[in-house]
């Protein structure tokens, strides 16, 4: 498994190397309240390229406006790009259309068509601590009615998952919720890629697979914060990634959707921190 962006690779002592960062297989991180709220500063900076994006995305914009358009706003804001850099990714979002489920390269030449499925990734980084998260959009009427049901499933997923996310629990609890959503409407549930922990690094342990069994893996504890993001394909779950060496796209050419959010579970509830 690898986080949703990660390209690392094991070192000589069994942890995982992502970009600078050197992680042991199980440290897993406690956040102070005071880290939270950075965190949910970075995450207030995302909501308001959300709503950017609700607006600009319409039919002949590029994937590199929006680009630019995400760019400038986290640096008007104080932020730097969480991807911009990461392993040479050239972008400051991932900009993912139709059988493409996540790390599309955004592009200039690439414009977005009436009815294509859109799935926007982005991070931020506010002095110091990340955020992330994803949303998938229909623009304008779609050729696959079901694209529609692809897109709400997936959101609902994210949410279960979020749910699930409560001190006592175990990440076997978070995947289970959410593959329960997929195999009730009969989606490709992405394996390779999975959520993450996430702080002063962008990916952090526990990876969060959006499949799993209730009861097992390692227990959620408050100050714990996780990235939760399903991708469910409407075909089958096999991907494959692109020449470009980013680009993953599902093998059967079917329509993917991903959501995703930051949380802090709290010593009650999670406290969703880009929503």
């Amino acid at each position: 498994m690898r986080d949703a962006f990660a390209r690392g690779h094991r070192d000589g002592s069994g942890g995982t190397v992502v970009g600078l960062h050197r992680r042991a297989p199980s440290l897993v991180t406690i956040k102070r309240p005071d880290e939270v709220a950075r965190m949910r500063h970075a995450g207030s900076i995302l909501i308001g390229i959300l709503e950017a994006f609700e607006t600009a995305l319409r039919p002949g914009v590029t994937t590199a406006e929006l680009d630019r358009l995400a760019d400038r706003m986290m640096r008007d804001a104080g932020a730097v790009p969480s991807f911009k850099g990461y392993h040479g990714f050239p972008g400051s979002i991932c900009a993912s259309v139709n059988d493409e489920v996540v790390h599309g390269i955004p592009s200039s030449t690439r414009r977005i068509r009436e009815g294509d499925v859109v799935s926007l990734d982005i991070g931020c980084i506010w002095q110091g601590w990340h955020a992330d998260c994803a949303r998938t959009y229909a623009v304008g009427p779609v050729a696959q009615p079901a694209a529609l049901d692809l897109i709400d499933a997936t959101r609902r997923a994210m949410e279960s998952g979020i749910a699930a996310a409560v001190v006592g629990n175990r990440l076997g609890d978070v995947g289970a919720a959410i593959e329960a959503v997929a195999a009730q409407g009969g989606y490709g549930v992405v394996r390779p890629f999975v959520g993450h922990g996430i702080g002063t690094a962008m990916h952090e342990e526990p990876q969060v697979p959006n499949y799993g069994r209730p009861g097992t893996g390692l227990r959620l504890e408050a100050g714990m914060c996780l990235a939760i993001e399903p991708m469910f394909n409407l075909g089958g779950d096999e991907v494959y990634v692109e020449d470009d060496g980013w680009t993953v796209r599902t093998a059967d050419g079917s329509l993917s959707a991903h959501f995703e959010n930051t949380i802090a579970i709290g010593e009650s509830s999670p406290e969703v921190l880009t929503e």
